[in-house]
């Protein structure tokens, strides 16, 4: 029941972020009397979805159980409380997946004790736990939601040794990626990936694009070359560019940032990292979430980026699209570079959450144990 809840969750992703995915089933005598889901911000609850869902059916919920990936919620935001529907309806048992850890809402299940209602963590369902995974990254640590993207040979080589990756991936893939830009808040990538291929990084041949992505380039020099797509269409879509803070105020790149203020282009200026590669990557997660509400960042940006996140742990899920075909070559590009890891040890570990066949290739997604 708790895994048909985070699948009526999943429904919902791109519409209801910053807000947490969430899924509820409601069963009496062994029957689904109604089910719900959270399905835009600001709309109802799962919980009273589900309820809703039970009186256009004729059913008595009285009595019965909830199943919901997440704690009912115990305080007034943009919706009433959820304990107290379920407390008005006479809800005998309430099981679920994850508790919320954010304190504004946090406590609904003590709150639903107190009322004479059962009440069970039951953290079985994977799925369930995973819909719930990106609002408590972004409650416990205050940064958003990271998903590295890549497509990639069977030796795990993501271009060959001339940069050429036109097109590893089928249409079937390509088109997953335009429909899963199209459900995140932003969509980071490197200048290196800019200056070689001079990527839109917008959703294209999707019917419903949830979310505009901003688009951020993570470019240390402010050495985005002008002509650009992304600059070029910047009026059109959001665009950020994140340069060394020093780079963001110096004299010497003021008509650089006044040329691309004029084409819309926000320039957000980022500390050096200690190791002097580059901007440090989390505080420009955390500048997203805190300065432009970007609750998931999609990445799409060549081996230096992507080494640079894993090393940090940054990473929360890696969607790879798996092609047929093998390379071979011992210099063609890699997916990451620049860690250190001379024992198996030090590799950065991830779980298997899904795999879906496309055509030829194959989507797996991962996330972080």
């Amino acid at each position: 029941m708790l895994d048909l809840a985070a699948r009526l969750a999943l429904r919902a992703q791109g519409h209801v972020e910053p807000n947490p995915l969430v899924g509820a089933v409601i069963v009496s005598d062994g029957r689904i009397i109604g089910m719900g889901h959270h399905r835009r911000f600001g709309g109802l609850h799962a919980e009273r979805e589900a309820l809703a869902d039970c009186l256009r059916r004729g059913e008595d919920p009285r009595g019965a159980t909830l199943y919901v990936t997440l704690e009912p919620c115990c305080h007034f935001g943009k919706q009433p409380p959820c304990t107290e529907a379920v407390l008005s309806v006479g809800i005998a048992k309430v099981v679920f997946a994850r508790p919320d850890r954010n304190p504004v809402s946090a406590g609904g299940d003590k709150l639903l004790r107190q009322g004479g209602v059962e009440c069970v963590e039951d953290p079985v369902s994977r799925l369930a736990l995973g819909v719930g995974a990106p609002f408590a990254r972004r409650v416990e640590r205050g940064l958003p939601w990271v998903i590295a993207k890549w497509a990639q040979t069977i030796d795990g080589r993501i271009a060959t040794r001339t940069g050429e990756s036109k097109w590893i991936s089928g249409e079937q893939s390509r088109f997953r990626v335009h429909r899963l830009r199209a459900r995140v808040d932003a969509v980071l990538t490197g200048v290196g990936t800019v200056k070689a291929d001079d990527p839109m990084l917008t959703s294209r041949g999707v019917n419903a694009v949830r979310r505009l992505a901003r688009r951020v380039v993570a470019d240390t020099d402010l050495e985005t070359p002008l002509e650009s797509a992304l600059v070029r269409t910047a009026g059109e879509v959001p665009t950020i560019i994140a340069c060394d803070e020093a780079m963001s105020r110096s004299g010497i790149s003021e008509q650089r940032r006044a040329a691309l203020a004029r084409a819309g282009v926000t320039v957000v200026g980022v500390p050096t990292g200690a190791s002097g590669r580059g901007i440090e990557l989390e505080r420009l997660l955390r500048t997203l979430l805190e300065e432009h509400g970007v609750a998931t960042v999609l990445v799409e940006a060549g081996p230096g980026i992507l080494g640079s996140l894993f090393e940090a742990d940054l990473v929360d899920e890696v969607v790879v699209y798996m092609a047929p075909m093998l390379l071979g070559d011992e210099l063609a590009k890699s997916v990451a570079v620049g860690r250190v890891a001379e024992q198996l040890t030090a590799a950065r570990r991830f779980g298997l959450w899904r795999v879906k066949p496309l055509g030829d290739d194959v989507e797996l997604t991962y996330r972080r144990r």
